[in-house]
Protein backbone atom coordinates (compact mmCIF):
# COMPACT_ATOMS: atom_id res chain seq x y z
CA UNK A 1 0.00 0.00 0.00
CA UNK A 2 1.31 3.44 -0.92
CA UNK A 3 1.06 6.08 1.76
CA UNK A 4 0.69 9.78 1.08
CA UNK A 5 2.18 12.65 3.07
CA UNK A 6 -0.88 12.85 5.34
CA UNK A 7 -0.58 9.14 6.20
CA UNK A 8 3.11 9.70 6.99
CA UNK A 9 2.20 12.66 9.18
CA UNK A 10 -0.38 10.58 11.04
CA UNK A 11 2.20 7.84 11.65
CA UNK A 12 4.85 10.36 12.71
CA UNK A 13 2.57 11.96 15.30
CA UNK A 14 1.28 8.61 16.60
CA UNK A 15 4.84 7.33 17.05
CA UNK A 16 5.60 10.44 19.08
CA UNK A 17 2.41 10.16 21.16
CA UNK A 18 0.09 7.17 20.73
CA UNK A 19 -2.33 8.71 23.25
CA UNK A 20 -3.01 11.79 21.14
CA UNK A 21 -6.72 12.45 20.69
CA UNK A 22 -8.20 12.17 17.23
CA UNK A 23 -9.10 15.88 17.35
CA UNK A 24 -5.50 16.86 18.14
CA UNK A 25 -4.13 14.44 15.55
CA UNK A 26 -6.50 15.81 12.91
CA UNK A 27 -5.38 19.34 13.74
CA UNK A 28 -1.69 18.40 13.47
CA UNK A 29 -2.11 16.72 10.06
CA UNK A 30 -4.46 19.32 8.60
CA UNK A 31 -7.68 17.30 8.44
CA UNK A 32 -11.02 17.48 10.13
CA UNK A 33 -11.62 14.73 12.74
CA UNK A 34 -13.85 12.45 10.63
CA UNK A 35 -11.48 12.01 7.63
CA UNK A 36 -8.55 11.71 10.05
CA UNK A 37 -10.30 8.89 11.91
CA UNK A 38 -11.12 7.18 8.59
CA UNK A 39 -7.44 7.27 7.61
CA UNK A 40 -6.41 6.02 11.03
CA UNK A 41 -8.85 3.10 10.83
CA UNK A 42 -7.58 2.30 7.29
CA UNK A 43 -3.98 2.29 8.53
CA UNK A 44 -5.07 -0.11 11.29
CA UNK A 45 -7.13 -2.40 9.04
CA UNK A 46 -4.36 -2.51 6.41
CA UNK A 47 -1.92 -3.65 9.09
CA UNK A 48 0.29 -0.56 8.90
CA UNK A 49 -0.56 0.21 12.54
CA UNK A 50 -0.29 -3.07 14.43
CA UNK A 51 -1.04 -1.85 17.94
CA UNK A 52 -0.54 0.74 20.65
CA UNK A 53 1.87 0.12 23.49
CA UNK A 54 3.06 1.61 26.75
CA UNK A 55 6.80 1.98 27.24
CA UNK A 56 7.75 1.00 30.78
CA UNK A 57 10.97 2.00 32.58
CA UNK A 58 12.56 -1.43 33.09
CA UNK A 59 15.05 -0.20 35.70
CA UNK A 60 12.19 1.20 37.81
CA UNK A 61 10.77 -2.34 37.88
CA UNK A 62 14.11 -3.94 38.75
CA UNK A 63 14.73 -5.46 35.33
CA UNK A 64 18.31 -4.20 35.25
CA UNK A 65 20.16 -6.67 33.03
CA UNK A 66 19.99 -6.82 29.25
CA UNK A 67 21.71 -9.72 27.54
CA UNK A 68 22.34 -10.32 23.86
CA UNK A 69 22.37 -14.05 23.14
CA UNK A 70 23.64 -15.60 19.94
CA UNK A 71 22.48 -19.17 19.32
CA UNK A 72 23.75 -21.69 16.77
CA UNK A 73 21.58 -24.76 16.23
CA UNK A 74 22.93 -28.21 15.38
CA UNK A 75 20.51 -28.44 12.44
CA UNK A 76 18.73 -25.72 10.48
CA UNK A 77 15.83 -27.63 8.99
CA UNK A 78 12.32 -26.16 9.10
CA UNK A 79 11.14 -28.40 11.94
CA UNK A 80 14.11 -27.50 14.16
CA UNK A 81 13.71 -23.77 13.48
CA UNK A 82 9.96 -23.87 14.20
CA UNK A 83 10.51 -25.87 17.40
CA UNK A 84 13.14 -23.43 18.68
CA UNK A 85 11.05 -20.37 17.76
CA UNK A 86 7.92 -21.77 19.43
CA UNK A 87 9.84 -22.40 22.65
CA UNK A 88 11.55 -19.00 22.70
CA UNK A 89 8.27 -17.14 22.09
CA UNK A 90 6.90 -18.55 25.36
CA UNK A 91 9.57 -16.85 27.45
CA UNK A 92 8.50 -13.45 28.84
CA UNK A 93 12.10 -12.26 29.30
CA UNK A 94 12.74 -12.56 25.56
CA UNK A 95 12.22 -9.07 24.17
CA UNK A 96 13.41 -9.73 20.62
CA UNK A 97 14.44 -12.78 18.64
CA UNK A 98 15.69 -12.73 15.06
CA UNK A 99 16.67 -15.51 12.68
CA UNK A 100 19.93 -14.16 11.22
CA UNK A 101 22.58 -14.95 8.65
CA UNK A 102 26.20 -15.59 9.49
CA UNK A 103 27.96 -17.69 12.11
CA UNK A 104 24.91 -17.91 14.40
CA UNK A 105 21.27 -18.70 13.65
CA UNK A 106 19.50 -16.48 16.20
CA UNK A 107 20.03 -13.09 17.81
CA UNK A 108 18.04 -12.82 21.05
CA UNK A 109 17.71 -9.89 23.44
CA UNK A 110 16.51 -10.65 26.94
CA UNK A 111 15.64 -8.29 29.80
CA UNK A 112 16.09 -9.87 33.19
CA UNK A 113 16.39 -8.73 36.83
CA UNK A 114 19.82 -10.14 37.72
CA UNK A 115 22.79 -12.26 36.71
CA UNK A 116 21.38 -15.10 38.80
CA UNK A 117 18.08 -14.87 36.94
CA UNK A 118 20.00 -14.97 33.66
CA UNK A 119 21.98 -18.01 34.78
CA UNK A 120 18.68 -19.75 35.56
CA UNK A 121 17.16 -18.69 32.23
CA UNK A 122 20.21 -19.96 30.35
CA UNK A 123 20.55 -23.28 32.17
CA UNK A 124 16.83 -24.04 32.56
CA UNK A 125 15.61 -22.79 29.18
CA UNK A 126 18.15 -22.28 26.41
CA UNK A 127 20.59 -25.08 27.25
CA UNK A 128 17.76 -27.58 27.77
CA UNK A 129 16.33 -26.99 24.30
CA UNK A 130 17.05 -29.70 21.75
CA UNK A 131 19.52 -29.06 18.92
CA UNK A 132 21.50 -26.26 20.61
CA UNK A 133 25.08 -26.31 19.30
CA UNK A 134 26.52 -23.02 20.62
CA UNK A 135 25.37 -20.17 22.84
CA UNK A 136 27.27 -16.92 23.24
CA UNK A 137 26.12 -14.21 25.64
CA UNK A 138 27.06 -10.54 25.82
CA UNK A 139 25.93 -8.32 28.67
CA UNK A 140 25.13 -4.74 27.82
CA UNK A 141 26.96 -2.09 29.79
CA UNK A 142 24.75 0.86 28.90
CA UNK A 143 22.09 1.78 26.40
CA UNK A 144 23.61 4.18 23.91
CA UNK A 145 20.64 4.54 21.57
CA UNK A 146 17.24 2.87 21.37
CA UNK A 147 14.47 4.04 19.14
CA UNK A 148 10.89 2.92 19.12
CA UNK A 149 9.75 5.12 16.22
CA UNK A 150 10.47 3.72 12.77
CA UNK A 151 11.91 5.94 10.07
CA UNK A 152 9.21 6.50 7.49
CA UNK A 153 10.63 5.81 4.01
CA UNK A 154 9.63 8.39 1.45
CA UNK A 155 9.49 5.66 -1.23
CA UNK A 156 6.12 4.64 0.19
CA UNK A 157 4.61 8.09 -0.43
CA UNK A 158 2.12 8.50 -3.27
CA UNK A 159 2.96 11.38 -5.57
Amino acid sequence: MKLDHIDHNILKHLQENARITNADLADKVGLSPTPCLRRLRRLESDGIIRGYHTEVNREALGVNVTVIILVKLEREDDHTLREFEAAIKKRPEVMECYLVTGKFDYFIRVAIPSLTAYENFLSETILRMPNIATVESSFTLREVERKVALPLPMSSVKT
